[in-house]
């Protein structure tokens, strides 16, 4: 496998959006750290969402489609959140990150032309979600108005690719149509959102929960969980563990309903942003890294650390939230911060052994 260096800056890019997101984290969780500009630590979502999990997914894209034009949107949401941070106005990062969405439903159609398939049009959906989602916060909604854009934009994202790796267990149409069935009730839980909040969370969390109990009987996943190979078993146990989160998320949403401030609000979001988001990553990052450096990545026993860390803490940190035990979210959320920190570290060392040999 020949490395390719192009991608490096923009990962880097991407890398630097999570320091700072996670700074930010830290600030709103109360812990006392020195504020490296004045608009940081409100803009923990934007730089998780658009400008990380943003920059990194448009540049798999890229990648995988190998068209350079494919790089602009990666360029833009790298460019976007440190504007966003640097010059908070006039509104000019949050106008590249919208730029960077589109640029992302680009790509997107031009997949979904190449191969029309459930999975490519649900990919495209979430596209679509980042960009709606970016353009409502661009004309001044809040974080809690267009955040379900931006859980669509993820959600869809890992759904839609699950879709399209699971194909090796060929479907059934029914489990297709059930899929497809989910995908519209959740779309309509973002829509119905911005007109009944209550309403549209509580659609919200049932989409969620059926796709946690879809994923059962026909993500891949559960079938590797006992898998003869280290890192297969290890994806396997991340991604299931992301199923799980998901499920839990969409109770959450069922149980109590709409959340726009305060612990469970905290909860409700950081469950299905931490606890299936960031454990996908962590299962896929074994794929999307070699797919993009065109570097194997050598399992290490060692990433059972990070990810045992990531859920343990993220437990402690919704009973805090539930139990409005402030101190112990705060350490709850420096854990789940400290475990993706860990993953980035083990990572760098894993693909930086298979480079030295």
């Amino acid at each position: 496998m020949k490395p390719n260096r192009f991608p490096i800056p923009f990962l880097f890019l991407a890398i630097l959006a999570l320091l700072a997101a996670l700074w930010a984290g830290l600030m709103r969780l109360g812990w006392q750290l020195a504020a490296l500009t004045p608009s940081l630590a409100l803009t923990h979502g934007p730089l998780m969402i658009s400008g990380f999990l943003g920059t990194l997914i448009t540049l798999e894209r890229a990648v995988a489609m190998q068209k350079k034009w494919m790089y602009i949107p990666s360029l833009l949401s790298g460019l976007g959140w440190l504007v966003t941070v640097l010059i908070p106005s006039p509104p000019l990062g949050p106008i590249l990150l919208t730029l960077a969405s589109l640029g992302g439903v680009a790509i997107l159609t031009e997949m979904t032309r190449r191969e029309f398939a459930l999975h490519t049009g649900t990919m495209l959906l979430g596209m679509l979600a980042w960009f709606i989602g970016n353009l409502l916060w661009l004309f001044g909604w809040q974080i809690f108005q267009v955040v379900f854009f931006w859980q669509a934009f993820l959600v869809l994202t890992i759904a839609g690719e699950r879709l399209e790796l699971s194909r090796v267990l060929r479907p059934s149409k029914n489990q297709q149509i059930a899929f497809g069935v989910i995908a519209v009730i959740f779309v309509t839980s973002i829509i119905v959102s911005t007109l009944n909040l209550q309403i549209g969370t509580r659609l919200n969390g049932a989409a969620l929960l059926l796709l946690a109990l879809w994923s059962i009987r026909s993500d891949i996943a559960w079938r590797n969980l006992k898998h003869k190979l280290p890192l297969t078993r290890y994806i396997a146990r991340c991604l299931a563990l992301g199923f799980v989160w998901l499920g839990i998320g969409g109770g959450l949403s069922l149980v109590f309903g709409a959340q726009v401030a305060g612990p469970r609000y905290d909860a409700i979001l950081h469950v299905v942003f931490v606890g299936f988001v960031i454990s996908m990553i962590f299962g896929h990052a074994p794929i999307i890294f070699p797919a993009i450096l065109g570097v194997p990545i050598n399992f290490q026993p060692a990433f059972y650390i990070h990810l045992t860390l990531l859920h343990v803490s993220l437990v402690l940190r919704v009973i805090a939230d539930y139990a409005n035990l402030h101190t112990l979210r705060m350490w709850g959320g420096l854990l789940n911060e400290v475990a993706i920190l860990l993953f980035i570290g083990l990572t760098v060392f894993s693909i930086r052994k298979s480079i030295v040999g």
